[in-house]
């Protein structure tokens, strides 16, 4: 659980690229002093991490980078997000503190004990949190400095059957859904990520997640800066939970990148 490597890795696209893939929950890795203050044993903890990683994700932006007609930027956490999760609101906005899993997680996605509830989180926040939101900023800063708009295509995976910390996920789980954000999800990129993502089965809005990522000095202000989550059933390419890639993920790197393309025009 060891890791020297970064907690986060910005890899450079075009320099006339507005789009970011942005991968934060595909990584395993848990530096040893916060595998310290977590409850669980080896084996329930690698359970754990097969059940909440988007696994294969950075794989897929990685395919996606070598095959596009334009070479996106990646924004890749190299961190598990039971470090942080980096797209948690950091404080009390954040809805999913209801169950435990706000920036940093104090339970696990079957709503057993991940930390102790009267842990502070706050050293974790300084430590990995707000480094992450600075360099994200930063780089979606960069993007519309250099092309006049900035577009963050989310992307993630999740279970094929609901899991007990899912608050809202009693809607449909279609192979691709695609989370939206009222301001910052504008109706193109929307269409085009419905034709892009046509090959790989039905496209749903908003269930079972909705919403999509932009750094808080962005939201809801900044007009340039475009978002869209894309959450990927993970039997459509891999087998569950925690298992190999298959050959789904072939297919989903030309639709990815069909969308990156259009994103990119």
């Amino acid at each position: 659980m060891t890791s020297a490597a970064p907690s986060f890795e910005l890899l450079p696209g075009d320099d006339d690229s507005p789009v970011i893939l942005h991968v934060p929950h595909s990584a395993r890795e848990i530096p040893s002093a916060v595998r310290a203050g977590i409850l669980l044993d080896d084996h329930a903890l690698e359970r754990e991490l097969d059940h909440i990683v988007d696994a294969h994700t950075a794989e897929l932006a990685e395919a996606v980078a070598g095959v596009a007609k334009s070479r996106p930027w990646r924004f890749v956490n190299r961190l598990s997000r039971l470090v942080v999760d980096p797209e948690r609101f950091p404080d009390e906005r954040e809805e999913m503190l209801a169950v435990g899993m706000g920036a940093v997680y104090t339970r696990t996605t079957h709503r057993a004990g991940l930390r102790a509830d009267e842990s502070d989180p706050e050293p974790l926040i300084e430590r990995y949190f707000r480094p992450y939101a600075r360099a994200m900023t930063d780089a979606v800063a960069d993007r519309l400095a250099a092309t006049g708009r900035a577009v963050i295509i989310d992307v993630h995976s999740y279970p094929t059957a609901r899991l007990p910390y899912e608050l809202h996920g009693e809607g449909p789980r279609p192979p691709v859904c695609l989370g939206t954000d009222t301001f910052h999800t504008p109706a193109g990129l929307l269409d085009a990520a419905r034709e892009a993502f046509a090959p790989c089965g039905e496209t749903g809005l908003d269930s079972p997640f909705s919403g999509t990522y932009v750094p808080l000095e962005f939201y809801g202000t900044e007009p340039r800066v475009h978002a869209l989550m894309i959450e990927i059933r993970r039997d459509t390419y891999m087998a569950e939970p925690g298992g190999p890639a298959g050959p789904g993920l072939t297919r989903l790197t030309r639709a990815l990148a069909t969308l990156v393309d259009a994103a990119t025009r």
